[in-house]
């Protein structure tokens, strides 16, 4: 898989596709003097994060389903042109049934013919032959499936990215409450 990640020494990703890697924190306390923050800045920090990262999960999940639509659509043209070259030469119309529109078919006699049109969007149809029509359509259908692969592991990482960035969260929460539980029961201590 050719994807654009970047790595550290020792294996740690620090990004993926520009989608950046969540650092896990082992002492928040270390983290919280190193970084020069407060436990109310880190966690805004980290909320601001996870906001990020949330944005990005509905794009990419936007793209998910426009591409797990597009795919059997392709599949489609693709076995529609692989029959029209399969009959080709045969001497006999090819019988088929079509959509005109969503809920509406037609039947048509399809004559020999050298060439197909294709819709290419945005309301463009070009006319192929059909050995062109078939390496087209063959080429898009691997490049749309191999587009949904990198986004299906694009959404895992950013999964483990969010769960790494919650739990950042509820340790730096958890440190802070417990911090301010100790600097209180002292001053509890000498008042009784």
């Amino acid at each position: 898989m050719a994807s654009s990640c970047s790595s550290v020494s020792g294996g740690d990703l620090t990004e993926r596709r520009g989608i950046p890697a969540a650092k896990f924190i082992e002492a928040v306390e270390t983290y919280l003097s190193q970084s020069g923050l407060d436990a109310n800045s880190a966690l805004a920090f980290l909320q601001e994060r996870l906001q990020q990262y949330k944005v990005v999960e509905m794009k990419l999940l936007a793209q998910q389903r426009d591409l797990q639509a597009k795919i059997p659509d392709i599949g489609k043209c693709f076995d529609a042109v692989s029959t029209l070259q399969a009959s080709m030469g045969t001497g006999e119309a090819l019988i088929a049934d079509f959509e005109v529109s969503e809920g509406i078919y037609s039947r048509a006699h399809i004559e020999d013919s050298d060439s197909v049109c294709l819709w290419l969007g945005a309301n463009v149809m070009l006319e192929y032959s059909r050995e062109e029509a078939t390496a087209l359509l063959e080429k898009n259908l691997e490049n749309a499936k191999a587009s949904l692969e990198v986004l299906v592991g694009d959404l895992q990482f950013l999964r483990d990215q969010v769960t790494i960035t919650q739990v950042t969260i509820a340790r730096v929460y958890n440190w802070d409450v417990h911090h301010r539980r100790l600097k209180q029961a002292p001053a509890v201590a000498t008042d009784s």
